[in-house]
């Protein structure tokens, strides 16, 4: 029952995001953006991390969980070190996923070329 919460949770996320895409015309980077703000919203009001516990993987494999990562490192730190803390909290918990966009990103531009 856990895999097919995960599978509905995450593919309602996807839905709106291409609902998102086709019927309000954002952007990409405006859906990805919106996603993150809607995570880190969803965060402050303690309700991500119920979104967690529920659905597992479907919640913290899209973007949204992204922002919920940001803003939960944030709030936790700075509880500990202040303004420094805000900083550091964010970088903490995301520092993994921003450092596997990167190399990734770097990876498939040494081996592809772009269409010119």
């Amino acid at each position: 029952m856990d895999y097919l919460w995960a599978f509905i949770v995450g593919g309602a996320i996807c839905v709106i995001g291409q609902l998102l895409l086709d019927f309000a015309k954002l952007t990409p980077a405006h859906v990805m953006s919106s996603f993150v703000v809607a995570g880190a919203v969803l965060d402050s009001f303690d309700l991500y991390d119920k979104l967690i516990e529920f659905a597992g993987a479907g919640a913290t494999v899209p973007i949204t969980s992204f922002g919920h990562s940001l803003l939960h490192g944030a709030m936790e730190q700075s509880d500990e070190h202040g303004i420094i803390g805000v900083a550091v909290g964010i970088f903490q918990l995301t520092s993994a996923g921003i450092a596997s966009a990167i190399l990734f990103g770097f990876i498939i531009a040494v081996i592809f070329k772009p269409k010119g």
